[in-house]
């Protein structure tokens, strides 16, 4: 008798959609649970080298809320790569005008740092209003 483990392979995941509304939400927690959803930590089949996840449309990312003094003490970061070519954009602007980045950066942070969290991305929509293009693939709340 032998006995083998199971290895999820590219073609075993079930790959569902979940629509998330991000209206009064805290940041980190949603990011959190839609992190999850990315990485399919939340099915059986989970296996931490191989895309198991499922897609998810985040909505309303213009109402997310954050707690404490976030909203003017928070800031984004990024450099040009030149010298003196940093560049800061506080929490408040950042909602204002992209709010779909504030959950992306977010939930990429808790993504892997390679190229399977690269991929697991990619199965991230996010939209700054109620309205979304995915209806076809029949999206189901997630609570």
């Amino acid at each position: 008798m032998s006995f083998r483990s199971f290895t999820p392979r590219p073609g075993d995941a079930d790959e569902r959609w979940w629509v998330v509304d991000a209206e009064d939400q805290i940041l980190g927690r949603l990011a959190t649970r839609v992190a999850v959803k990315l990485r399919g930590k939340d099915k059986p089949v989970y296996s931490p080298h191989a895309d198991t996840g499922d897609y998810v449309i985040v909505v309303n990312a213009e109402k997310i809320q954050v707690t404490g003094r976030k909203l003017t003490d928070k800031l984004y970061y990024r450099h040009s790569g030149y010298p003196g070519g940093l560049k800061v954009t506080p929490f408040k602007d950042m909602l204002a005008k992209h709010p779909e980045r504030v959950i992306e950066f977010a939930v990429r942070g808790m993504l892997p740092k390679n190229a399977l969290g690269r991929k697991l991305f990619r199965k991230l929509r996010v939209y700054a209003g109620p309205d979304h293009p995915h209806q076809a693939q029949r999206p189901q709340p997630l609570t």
